[in-house]
């Protein structure tokens, strides 16, 4: 069993999300990295040390002039986590706040009073984790189990709504930020009733929140125990897929053997013949409910994008008509049965 601090990520959120104004920002940055971490992203993400506070005020710059009345916080530590995402590139830095400002806005069925309490019948479900190690490379393992929820019991959105929660918490630490993470996804009990669930505007906006709305560095997905029907769901998803992501989703069966190449056995759990012991699902389940204070005080505000100017480029769009809803309804349904 975990000892009761391993998924002790970081701290309540250091500034609450208010009208930008500089000198609502009481807290100086201080960097938790190792030297060898600071090597690594000096290498992988372009981040110079001596450098890196500049950077950071250029991007609080650029949001002060392009979207003056965005809620957003603007401490270092925040914003630092955009820049890492995209590199260090300004511009795409910028994009990618204002698409995770844009997110909550065009999907308010799942940004909605979002906080652990909301989503705890989906975490006893067994529904998802992190395992307690990380990987060789320093990156943790967020592992999904599809086939533990019962669409009869609550709706796909809520899955959705603790998949969130969770990245929200990972991201917290500057390890996660530079090492990025790493997915487990567990197919096993998969059948026609989750797969009928996920439609194509559906996979869109859950794809294009993870690649273009939110600042984690997603470096592998590694699906196990697959079913036949997981061509069906993969053939709705992938169109919204960038070619480099696509090309980090692995196939494995039910090969193990195929899955240590990939997450050595000496971390993963018993269940996938690891050396870790059993699956433990309540220390994550704690850590999530333990952080409620601080999701409320991100999570339970005003619309961030009320009175912000935003163009035509944003990422998220309006919602499909009824119409096209039915047509791509019938088209997964052809696709999944098709499978079987």
């Amino acid at each position: 069993m975990a000892e009761e601090n391993d998924f002790t990520v970081a701290g309540p959120l250091e500034t609450p999300v208010v009208e930008n104004e500089v000198q609502s920002l009481p807290y100086a940055y201080s960097c938790t990295l190792t030297p060898e971490l600071v090597a690594k992203a000096r290498e992988e993400l372009q981040e110079k040390p001596e450098w890196r506070l500049r950077d950071v005020q250029a991007l609080r710059d650029m949001v002060l002039k392009d979207y003056p009345n965005l809620r957003t916080r603007l401490d270092d530590g925040f914003l630092l986590r955009f820049l890492r995402a995209r590199k260090f590139d300004y511009d795409k830095a910028l994009q990618l706040l204002v698409n995770y400002h844009a997110s909550r806005r065009s999907w308010p069925e799942v940004f909605h009073n979002l906080r652990p309490s909301t989503i705890k019948h989906v975490l006893d479900s067994g529904f998802l984790t992190v395992l307690p190690h990380p990987d060789p490379d320093g990156r943790l393992v967020l592992c999904l189990r599809p086939g533990k929820w019962r669409p009869s019991d609550y709706p796909f959105l809520d899955t959705i709504r603790a998949i969130y929660l969770t990245l929200e918490k990972l991201i917290q630490p500057e390890e996660t930020q530079v090492n990025g993470l790493v997915i487990l996804a567990d197919y096993n009990g998969v059948g026609l009733a989750h797969a009928s669930q996920l439609g194509p505007f559906l996979a869109k906006k859950v794809v294009g929140i993870l690649q273009d709305g939110f600042p984690i560095r997603i470096k592998a997905v590694n699906i196990i125990n697959e079913p036949r029907i997981f061509k069906g769901i993969f053939a709705i998803i992938k169109p919204f897929l960038k070619e480099k992501m696509a090309q980090r989703f692995i196939l494995h069966g039910s090969d193990l053997n195929s899955l240590y190449q990939r997450i050595p056995s000496g971390i993963l759990p018993e269940e996938y013949g690891g050396a870790a012991g059993k699956l433990n699902t309540a220390d994550w389940s704690t850590t999530l409910q333990n952080s409620e204070e601080e999701f409320v005080v991100e999570f339970c505000q005003p619309d961030p994008l009320e009175g912000a100017a935003l163009t035509d480029s944003m990422l998220f769009e309006g919602e499909p008509s009824e119409a096209q809803c039915d047509d791509s309804y019938r088209g997964v349904r052809s696709q999944l049965y098709y499978c079987y």
